[in-house]
């Protein structure tokens, strides 16, 4: 299977100015998104790209064993959806005579995964046979909704007069939340739906200390943490 790994990383951000390029753990931000993605070339023929218009990204991007795509200026807008950089990505890729498998979209702001991560979410896309699928971390079922309107009742998500214990909740009475870190694609989905969701999809369930994302400056501790933690050398 041919896979492209497509991380894009703009050199602006509204948060954390240089975002991309932030030292976490002792490596640029960016970094661990390519390290994580160059671990699935063990098992299929991965094509791990970073698309970006900013000089720098890309110098870094390289070094660290990226292949750097241009980014076009309209691309790279504060308000620039994330499909169309994937598709142009594609389209540099197919342009080369490369046909496409999957498409694999990872965002650089979501640094902790497991080694093995990308390459089971592979595995099991190809094994599943799906047209895609979304990266998302297990919660509680213990939510809920304000009131609709004034002298209303709040909401729970869940059965209040038959409460489960956390311990005792099954696959299915879990919720699962979508991070943003991991989607797996069909090309035909891009192309004929501009979006990284569609078709039969299904979840790849990710280790709930995969589900930290770079927001703000106290979210680097708790990276550098669960990257430890997961066997990352960090400093």
């Amino acid at each position: 299977m041919t896979a492209l790994v497509v991380i894009p990383a703009r050199g602006g951000s509204k948060g954390i100015p240089r975002k991309n390029l932030l030292s976490v753990g002792g490596r640029p931000l960016i970094a661990w998104t390519i390290a994580q993605a160059l671990e699935a070339q063990e098992g299929d023929d991965v094509i791990v790209a970073v698309s970006t218009e900013d000089a720098e990204i890309a110098e870094v991007a390289a070094a660290h064993g990226a292949r750097v795509i241009q980014r076009p200026a309209e691309l790279a807008t504060d308000d620039a959806p994330t499909e169309p950089t994937v598709l142009h990505a594609m389209d540099v890729v197919e342009a080369e005579g490369t046909a496409l498998d999957a498409v694999v979209l990872l965002q650089a702001t979501s640094p902790v995964r497991r080694a093995d991560t990308i390459r089971r979410a592979l595995a099991m896309f190809r094994e599943k046979g799906v047209d895609a699928l979304v990266g998302v971390v297990p919660e509680s079922p213990f939510f809920w909704r304000l009131p609709e309107a004034p002298g209303q009742s709040a909401r729970a998500a869940y059965d209040v007069d038959a409460r489960p214990r956390r311990q005792e909740l099954t696959a299915q009475q879990m919720h699962y939340f979508e991070n943003g870190s991991l989607y797996v694609t069909a090309p035909h989905i891009y192309r004929t739906k501009s979006n990284r969701i569609g078709g039969r999809t299904d979840l790849f369930v990710l280790d709930e200390v995969e589900g930290v994302d770079i927001d703000t400056l106290t979210d680097v501790a708790a990276a550098e943490s669960m990257l430890a933690r997961l066997g990352w050398r960090t400093s």
